[in-house]
């Protein structure tokens, strides 16, 4: 179960969903590249992370610029990119009839680009790296990709036409790449998540909380009802924790899952 000598890149890794995946890592040995928008928070979850195995990378996954630029600044800083976990994201929801173009776009962008981005730009030392191993070890070494996606792009959920349709489409770049990049030693798969405790799902009587992505505001959270009808419709009877959510995210990290690729886990408790 050990991630030693291994370097992973986490998305959206200072709070939520991606800094319990960056802790879990760090936990079983991994260097941890912790990538957010979030230059502060980056930092201090880098920081926080045990054995000193963190450090952070601040930037704007849909400028189309960045994603190179940090895989190529992961690669000089520790020399080896192993493990990639497609994790940043938020939600901008709404009706069909009140969905913009704006809308559509920046959800797709963050959802699905961005992570193609982020891929693309390992591809070329993922590929030099691989036919090294091939000649000096006979085989390349095993490496993760492990993409975010969301029960909203496998079944659907109303006022999320735009965020479905990204989450769906990490489901196709995730069985495709399985297909492409199985030659090279590296499995690709995602995990589904339903309702999971986070800033995205926080409860709210009153006034809904909202988020700052990218200079915009945009309304998150849940009320207490729609809240307990999780709840009620989850066989588990709960709602996810993100340590759920970054275990189910760790089992295609580890080298158990060496066999394992072109899968979607549904993480939903159930429901």
């Amino acid at each position: 179960m050990s991630l030693e000598g291994k370097v992973a890149l986490v998305t959206g890794g200072a709070q939520g969903i991606g800094a319990a995946t960056a802790a879990q890592l760090a936990a079983r040995g991994a260097r941890v590249a912790v990538c957010d928008i979030d230059a502060h928070r980056a930092a201090e979850t880098a920081h926080n992370l045990p054995g000193a195995a963190g450090q952070a990378f601040a930037g704007d996954l849909t400028d189309p610029e960045f994603p190179d630029a940090l895989v190529a600044d992961v690669l000089k800083h520790f020399g080896s990119l192993d493990i990639v976990v497609n994790n940043a994201g938020y939600i901008w929801n709404g009706a069909m009839h009140n969905h913009s173009d704006a809308q559509w776009h920046a959800m797709l962008d963050m959802h699905a680009t961005a992570p193609f981005r982020v891929l693309r730009a390992w591809a070329p030392w993922l590929r030099s790296r691989a036919a090294e191993e091939r000649q000096t070890l006979g085989a390349p070494r095993c490496r993760k990709v492990v993409n975010v996606s969301s029960v909203s792009g496998t079944t659907g959920a109303a006022t999320q036409i735009a965020y479905s349709a990204g989450k769906a489409a990490v489901v196709g770049i995730t069985k495709t790449l399985a297909k492409e990049w199985g030659h090279y030693n590296v499995t690709v798969n995602a995990v589904a998540f339903g309702h999971i405790d986070t800033r995205l799902t926080q409860p709210y009587s009153g006034t809904p909380p909202s988020i700052d992505v990218g200079g915009r505001s945009y309304r998150v959270g849940l009320s207490q009802e729609q809240i307990e009808g999780s709840r009620a419709a989850t066989p588990l009877g709960r709602t996810g924790t993100t340590e759920d959510a970054a275990g189910a995210i760790l089992l295609f990290c580890l080298p158990e899952s060496n066999f394992i690729t072109g899968e979607v886990l549904t993480c939903s408790g159930g429901a």
